[in-house]
């Protein structure tokens, strides 16, 4: 088992991992003081290694040892969801990314990519460029791949293909690699990112259900890892000025709560797990239809993976032989 040179205390105003809720920590005079201390300490630890970009960063064996741990819980934890696996890549067509209308509500977050289409003399050209420091970017053309900005968006073009679901729907289970682009010296806003989630489709009902389940259960897995938490109502980064009125409205239909843990010193508690309804909106994009044809619901409990480590990290240290006995037996016995 890799260990880390270094540890990390947590400091001593950090509410008490043993609760299942905590007090918000005071914020201090500049919340990025927590942010940029912790994650100094990680990377001189060697738990994370940086790059030139903020929000770009290596994981070293200890830290993944640790996400997997909180995959195998998770899969524990939704064994009784008979779940269809689906594994997906970090990107997604182009065309199902516009059908999903993403860039409507987040073109801030958007990633695309882009490619080298050009000739021998276009070449040239860009190699001229990048030999003088100067932009050589526009010399690429979109391609039709983007970035993944959430690991449900793959499923549903998939089931949709498959016509009507049965009167129980379906529950998926699905992993990637996502990209949003908010640069920060946060250690918990990474641009690139895992999200493992459970994606409900079908009646309204059912997926109410399954995300009152699913509330509780995550209330569950943070009480087995020790972690200081609380469930707030919360909404989505909507864009511009009409953003705010539908992050409003999302806030007053309650169709987005989160799971929320202080990671950093002096700075809000981080979202960690997410617990979404999206009522038909999906079907509207792609023809996903519940068994008498009507248009499906969804939703999706989603864990952040590193946003977890991350908070096991902070709140146990980094030393994982001094990790409680309960969160390292619920993790697969690191």
């Amino acid at each position: 088992m890799e260990d880390a040179s270094n540890t990390y205390a947590p400091g001593d105003e950090s509410p008490a991992a043993s609760g299942s809720s905590y007090a918000a920590p005071t914020p201090a005079p500049d919340p990025d003081i927590g942010r940029r201390a912790f994650r100094q300490a990680l990377i001189d630890a060697r738990l994370l290694y940086a790059s030139a970009v903020d929000g770009i960063y290596g994981r070293s064996g200890l830290f993944e040892s640790i996400a997997d741990g909180l995959n195998a819980a998770i899969s524990k934890l939704g064994a009784d969801q008979h779940a269809e696996v689906m594994r997906f890549p970090p990107a997604m067509p182009r065309r199902d990314f516009e059908a999903s209308e993403y860039l409507k509500s987040f073109p801030q977050l958007a990633g695309t990519v882009h490619c080298f289409c050009g000739s021998d003399r276009d070449h040239h050209r860009l190699l001229a460029r990048l030999e003088q420091g100067e932009e050589w970017a526009d010399q690429q053309r979109p391609t039709d791949v983007v970035l993944a900005p959430a690991a449900c968006y793959p499923v549903y073009p998939v089931v949709a293909a498959r016509g009507p679901m049965s009167a129980e729907g379906m529950v998926v289970d699905v992993l990637t690699y996502c990209f949003r682009h908010e640069p920060s010296i946060d250690p918990a806003r990474m641009q690139m990112f895992r999200q493992r989630e459970y994606v409900r489709l079908g009646t309204a009902g059912q997926i109410v259900a399954f995300r009152q389940v699913w509330i509780e259960r995550g209330r569950q897995l943070a009480g087995m890892l020790e972690l200081p938490h609380e469930v707030d109502l919360a909404n989505d980064p909507f864009f511009g000025r009409g953003g705010k009125i539908v992050a409003d409205s999302q806030r007053e239909l309650k169709l987005k709560f989160e799971l929320l843990v202080p990671i950093n010193d002096g700075a809000p508690p981080t979202a960690c797990m997410s617990f979404n309804y999206h009522m038909d909106h999906f079907a509207h994009a792609w023809p996903l239809r519940t068994a008498d044809g009507e248009p499906a619901h969804t939703g999706c409990v989603g864990f952040g993976i590193e946003r977890l480590t991350l908070a096991l990290l902070r709140h146990h240290g980094f030393e994982l032989a001094k990790w409680p006995r309960r969160v390292r037996e619920t993790l697969g016995g690191l």
